[in-house]
């Protein structure tokens, strides 16, 4: 049987893309649960400067300052799998980035942020950014990342309520007076 050498380059070649990315915020919620700096996202449709690109984007329309870009990449994974799901995303897609550049007169990833976002604001109707918005609202505030990101601790229902996790737990405030509560029928 012959060896299969298999070297970056043409692994990069071969699958449909990957967004790279490192974890630039060392002491969060998201660095804790990582296992190293670094993190990588595979797509299958878009290529990794549509990846990259995309990332932008679905950055400056949902903007929080210290989320990691790892948590945004669940985005762009989503639009890769709607690609891959629907013909007609990709060029969509693409489409949409060409656009913003053309409007930017050059790359519209080089210019400032102000800038960006004026230019996201001029294309807020159309269908790219229609596309990127609703898929990237899902995407992004339903993983745990984002969950670690903004402290919520997910849905209650399968933790057993939250009856019996401390909601009833009012250490923190002193006891109400007796007569601040209605009297029983």
């Amino acid at each position: 049987m012959q060896e299969l050498k298999v070297n970056r380059r043409r692994f990069l070649q071969g699958s449909g893309g990957l967004l790279l990315g490192t974890l630039m915020f060392g002491s969060g919620p998201i660095a804790l649960l990582a296992p190293s700096r670094s993190w990588a996202m595979e797509m299958n449709t878009l290529p990794s400067d549509v990846a990259s690109q995309l990332l932008l984007v679905v950055r400056r329309i949902y903007p929080h300052d210290r989320m990691e870009d790892a948590v945004y990449a669940f985005s762009v994974k989503a639009l890769d799998e709607r690609a891959s799901a629907a013909p007609s995303v990709l060029p969509q897609l693409e489409k949409g980035l060409a656009e913003l550049d053309a409007m930017a007169g050059g790359k519209w990833s080089s210019l400032d942020e102000n800038q960006q976002v004026a230019l996201l604001e001029k294309i807020q109707h159309s269908d790219f950014f229609k596309q990127v918005r609703g898929t990237a609202v899902n995407s992004l505030y339903s993983n745990e990342l984002a969950y670690e990101h903004f402290g919520y601790e997910g849905a209650s229902f399968p933790k057993g309520g939250y009856l019996m996790r401390g909601f009833n737990d009012l250490e923190w405030l002193p006891a109400a007076p007796a007569d601040a509560s209605p009297s029983a029928f």
